[in-house]
């Protein structure tokens, strides 16, 4: 298929590799800032462009990998350029009503993405959705090209899918910047801390998340739980105290109310 990426960003960048790979033609690679379109366009042998209204107009795709808050106007922009355009974002909480009328589309990669790491498609779901048949199949094509977890979801679970990878990862994530934060201020690497993480999502490889919680909070451990508390606030992070505060609160709620099903 001929390809256009419309962005350069994070997702773009590792999108962009995994179509090329499968052996598709990325035809074009557009950002405001010709740079970083030039960047991304010359590891995939495509032409970089920072005017929108000189994309070619007689891709197969156009996919549009930007800030949701731009969706609407970029596809608006390249509706007028190509009328007959299959156009599709890759937004989790974004409606395809965004996108102007006429053959539109969302294709949602739920992982996460930093251009510093090009990240393997083949296991990633993709979530799919088409407004006629003839492009859904398409899309349905191209995403088989590049994963072998395909499924075809609207709008509004495509948001909870959303919302739940914030708790799965950017929550996680921020966990660990903050662990990250208080190891570093005494002195102890980070690293420290890898085993035990991959340890944690192993077990969720054999386990549910509810039988591999393990810590002070799931014991209902509150002394512990109040010297953590206090230790954080003593050192000048009460921001810190309150999450661990909120965190353990919820994980016992979360298992004492599991006990009474």
């Amino acid at each position: 298929m001929d390809i256009v990426i419309v962005g350069a960003g994070n997702l773009a960048t590792s999108l962009a590799h995994a179509l090329y790979n499968a052996g598709h033609a990325i035809k074009a690679v557009f950002s405001r800032t010709i740079d970083h379109a030039t960047e991304l366009a010359n590891k995939v042998h495509a032409i970089p462009y920072d005017d929108i209204s000189r994309l070619p107009a007689d891709a197969d795709l156009y996919i549009v990998a930007v800030k949701d808050d731009v969706i609407s106007q970029v596809a608006k922009e390249l509706r007028i350029c190509s009328p007959n355009a299959f156009i599709v974002h890759t937004a989790g909480t974004v409606s395809v009503e965004v996108l102007p009328k006429g053959r539109r589309g969302v294709f949602y990669p739920m992982q996460t993405f930093s251009k510093q790491r090009i990240v393997e498609f083949s296991h990633i779901p993709l979530f799919l959705e088409a407004e006629h048949t003839d492009d859904e199949q398409l899309l349905d094509i191209m995403a088989s090209s590049i994963s072998d977890q395909i499924f075809h979801i609207k709008g509004e679970k495509r948001k909870v899918l959303h919302l739940a990878a914030v708790f799965c990862c950017n929550f996680a994530n921020h966990c660990a910047a903050i662990a990250d934060n208080i190891l570093s201020e005494n002195g102890i690497p980070f690293s420290v801390m890898v085993p035990l993480i991959d340890e944690t999502v192993a077990k969720l490889h054999q386990c549910t998340p509810l039988q591999a919680q393990t810590g002070p909070a799931v014991r209902n451990d509150l002394n512990v739980i109040r010297q953590h508390i206090e230790q954080l606030k003593n050192n000048g992070h009460k921001d810190f105290a309150d999450i661990y505060d909120i965190l353990s609160k919820s994980v016992i709620n979360l298992h004492q109310s599991t006990e009474k099903r």
